[in-house]
């Protein structure tokens, strides 16, 4: 059996829309951290494989969880993060979370409404914030804040890939029901250009996420370590910018993706707002109510 890390897209923690460890995060913290990347990034760049069978791909993921557990070591990614947790004597859940997110991909290709979306993000994107929280000793009072910045941004992802998750993947994580409700359909994901009743789908489901999003702003205020909350703020930066085009844009035929220039800018925002506030006590401002 082909290791899972011959397999790798060739995608890294520097493509992503968020910071991965980057020089905001105390060093202690980086190999860790990147070990736990390197192993979701393998299991995601699996479960998104172009040639490999539904089969082939549902053995890798259970070869990386029963290696992450102790039976066997072929594959690096899953022995490199078990050791780091077990220096950390921490145990593997949101890593295994994680990966019953990518079975969901590999047999799960339509979501019937916004509820089985959030399902979703509850194995895929909310591990990854309450692990992070986990490694900087955070008090689990901060995973709500934390699960909504995590879902917003996993759906700002499908907004933005959504044409190319339909061609590539036949994956579509937009609810059946909100493109019914629009008279949208799957099949005009396909097109170089997203009709109005489809715009209307998306510019919908983004202001729905920038609800999310709103509920997450009280995160970089309730973390105690002061680095992880300049973090927290850069990414919420992200992606408030982020929601914000794709309520107005075509993620089919326009860029709704931050540029390096952007990503730098906002970087450079989102720490000098957090400490402004850590300065002066101020709270953060958030608005629970609009993530209905």
């Amino acid at each position: 059996m082909t290791s899972a890390s011959e397999l790798r897209s060739g995608k890294t923690h520097r493509d992503e829309n968020f910071p991965v460890a980057s020089w905001i995060i105390h060093p202690r913290h980086r190999a860790l951290i990147l070990a736990f990347y390197n192993f979701v990034r393998t299991a995601d760049d699996i479960a998104d494989h172009a040639t490999l069978s539904e089969g082939d791909k549902l053995n890798y993921l259970d070869l990386l969880e029963a290696e992450l557990l102790g039976q066997g070591d072929s594959q690096p990614e899953a022995v490199n993060l078990r050791r780091a947790l077990a220096e950390r004597s921490m145990p593997p859940r949101h890593a295994l979370d994680v990966l019953t997110a990518f079975r969901m991909d590999v047999t799960k290709l339509r979501y019937e409404n916004w509820d089985e979306v959030i399902h979703y993000c509850r194995y895929s994107a909310m591990p990854v914030g309450r692990f992070m929280l986990d490694v900087h000793g955070e008090s689990a009072s901060t995973w709500a804040a934390s699960d909504a910045l995590c879902a917003g941004l996993q759906i700002n992802n499908h907004l933005q890939d959504c044409g190319k998750d339909y061609r590539d993947l036949n994956r579509v994580y937009l609810p059946r029901e909100a493109l019914a409700i629009h008279g949208a359909s799957v099949e005009e994901l396909g097109k170089q250009r997203a009709s109005a009743a489809l715009l209307q789908c998306l510019h919908s489901l983004a202001a729905r996420t920038e609800g999310l999003l709103n509920e997450s702003k009280s995160l970089s205020g309730e973390v105690k370590d002061f680095r992880l909350g300049l973090e927290i703020s850069v990414i919420q930066t992200f992606a408030d910018k982020i929601v914000r085009l794709l309520k107005v844009r075509d993620p089919l035929s326009q860029t709704v993706h931050l540029g390096p220039v952007e990503l730098l800018g906002y970087s450079l925002a989102g720490v000098a707002s957090e400490m402004t506030r850590r300065a002066t006590g101020r709270r953060p401002v958030s608005n629970p109510a609009a993530g209905a």
